[in-house]
């Protein structure tokens, strides 16, 4: 009889930050019980033309779902539930998560006219069971509410699943870490923690929402004209803050941006916002004096879509920005996002508007553990294995020789898809499973390496040619050969005043010399032509497009 184990398996998240889904593994290797925690994106960039959002593949789960007991949600960021509307369905398992994030959840899985879901709201410090594992949430702090890490408890030991957290001393919305239980799983003997590893690389602390507000305050007070503070909608404490700041400064705040508003709605409806906090809508904002306005903006990223990014190119139907106004990005740069926010802030420059960021003024913190953060986490869990997550590959490794030095007897950095048995005699990965990717393209997931995707990336690269050929029943040309491109260069190095006439040329030349049966077969003729096009762009470009072909056959 194969001999029980706990495992740890995650599918996103490790080696890369965002797309966080993890899952936690109990039984015999036949017989295995399941846990998810989180399931979340990441966003498309420039190497994925036509993707909004990218999550983890879950084939391998998929194909265990009768085994998977439930969902857990640690937080309501993108990263960690961005994927719930999209996989919920296919993975049939009730999903847990506290109230603000289930208002999220439910809101997106509204927006996908999913309503088959299980979604149980529970207490912050819920305790419950799940096949296998005995499941206690843990209140931490991060920038967003209700921010949970997870506590599971089985026959082979405890394992402390953190999520995403800092510690905040003085949060400006939201109690604080709630220590006393984690030092308790300390005191008891925790096997292991699996952990944010985020700031790994940066000294000190992260900093308190609290001293952000009492900057900001002084901030919006200093200034004259609109003002417009761009910030993570998810971050409900700053944009409280944003709002006490502008009051403050006898200014009305006004939101703009669909996903400030669902935030908004979301913390309204689950009592997080103060009382008498109010909005003035768009129409009536533009009719107030100017140093009497604060606009509140997504968009913090540069994203093009977003109400920041309208305003600065001046089509945003209810704010105009000019000399004189001032825009805050009370945010930092997330990695890969650097040149679409230098965009946007030169083009806010362009209308005169004054720019401040985070190197100018003390306006953000972030919502991740820095090193000593991490040293006091440590101190409290005492954790036997550290297994770090949420990370890339540096923040990983790093992290893994810091828990050692902060006291664990072993660490393992994980990659996506490393099949970990934590116990017995743990930590090492026993098995290498799929780990992918899904790529939301408008309504469809499309997994990794899918052809679309492949042709997308190729077509942004060198563009598309198109070739069209009529041949009679004989196998000869009827026509002149028709050759249209876009995205394609050939004007360049063609030498000629008709580049497209000359390829066509060398097309017809290719065919005819191909014999008579030949050319009667629609394979062997695009083959001709793929090669003709190739030898011909190498000569005038130096690159090659996509080619299609389009054969008429007549009957005449």
């Amino acid at each position: 009889m194969s001999r029980k184990e706990l495992v740890f398996l995650p599918l996103g998240g490790s080696g890369e930050i965002g797309m966080n889904m993890n899952l936690y593994g109990f039984g015999s290797a036949a017989n295995r019980q399941w846990v998810m925690i989180d399931c979340g994106v990441m966003f498309g960039d420039l190497s994925t033309p036509g993707v909004d959002l990218i999550c983890p593949d879950p084939s391998y789960i998929l194909e265990e779902k009768e085994a998977l007991h439930g969902l857990l949600l640690t937080h309501g960021h993108e990263d960690h539930i961005g994927a719930v509307a999209l996989l919920a369905p296919k993975l049939g398992c009730p999903i847990y998560a506290t109230s603000f994030t289930a208002a999220l959840v439910e809101r997106k899985l509204a927006e996908y006219g999913e309503t088959g879901v299980e979604l149980n709201v529970i207490d912050m410090n819920a305790r419950f069971k799940l096949g296998p594992f005995d499941i206690e949430y843990v209140t931490l702090t991060h920038s967003i509410p209700e921010p949970s890490g997870v506590i599971l408890r089985t026959g082979l030991g405890t394992i402390l699943h953190t999520g995403d957290w800092k510690l905040d001393a003085t949060p400006s919305l939201g109690p604080v870490t709630d220590s006393d239980t984690i030092k308790q799983l300390g005191d008891d003997g925790l096997l292991a923690m699996v952990c944010d590893s985020t700031n790994v690389l940066s000294s000190g602390e992260s900093g308190s929402e609290t001293a952000v507000r009492t900057s900001l305050t002084k901030l919006i007070a200093e200034q004259e004209g609109r003002v417009a503070v761009t910030t993570f909608a998810s971050n409900v404490s700053r944009v409280v803050s944003i709002c006490e700041a502008a009051a403050a400064a006898d200014r009305s705040v006004c939101l703009l941006g669909r996903s400030m508003l669902r935030i908004v709605e979301a913390a309204r409806e689950t009592g997080l916002l103060p009382e008498g906090l109010s909005f003035v809508e768009p129409k009536d904002a533009g009719h107030l004096p100017r140093e009497h306005v604060l606009y509140l903006c997504t968009g913090s990223q540069g994203e093009p879509r977003a109400a920041l990014s309208r305003i600065a190119r001046n089509d945003h139907r209810d704010l105009t920005l000019s000399e004189g106004d001032t825009v805050i990005f009370s945010s930092k740069i997330i990695p890969g996002n650097d040149r679409e926010i230098y965009n946007l802030q030169n083009d806010l420059v362009e209308l005169g508007v004054k720019i401040i960021t985070e190197k100018d003024e003390f306006v953000h913190v972030s919502g991740h553990p820095c090193r000593e953060e991490l040293r006091s986490m440590y101190e409290w869990a005492r954790p036997q294995i550290a297994i770090p997550v949420h990370g890339e590959a540096r923040h990983l490794e790093e992290h893994a020789e810091f828990a050692i030095e902060l006291g664990a007897e072993k660490s393992f950095a994980p990659r996506n898809g490393d099949l970990i048995r934590v116990a017995p005699d743990g930590p090492e990965r026993i098995d290498q499973v799929p780990a992918g990717r899904m790529y939301l393209d408008g309504d469809v997931l499309l997994p990794d390496g899918a052809a679309p995707m492949r042709e997308r990336r190729k077509l942004s690269y060198a563009g598309v040619l198109a070739v069209s050929l009529a041949f009679d029943r004989k196998g000869e040309l009827c026509d002149v050969v028709a050759a249209d491109g876009a995205g394609v260069v050939w004007e360049e190095g063609a030498g000629s005043q008709d580049p497209a006439g000359d390829l066509a040329d060398e097309i017809e030349d290719a065919v005819t010399d191909m014999p008579k049966a030949k050319r009667k077969d629609d394979e062997a003729v695009a083959l001709a032509v793929k090669r003709a096009v190739r030898v011909y762009f190498d000569e005038v470009w130096g690159k090659r497009p996509v080619i299609i072909t389009h054969i008429l056959r007549l009957d005449s």
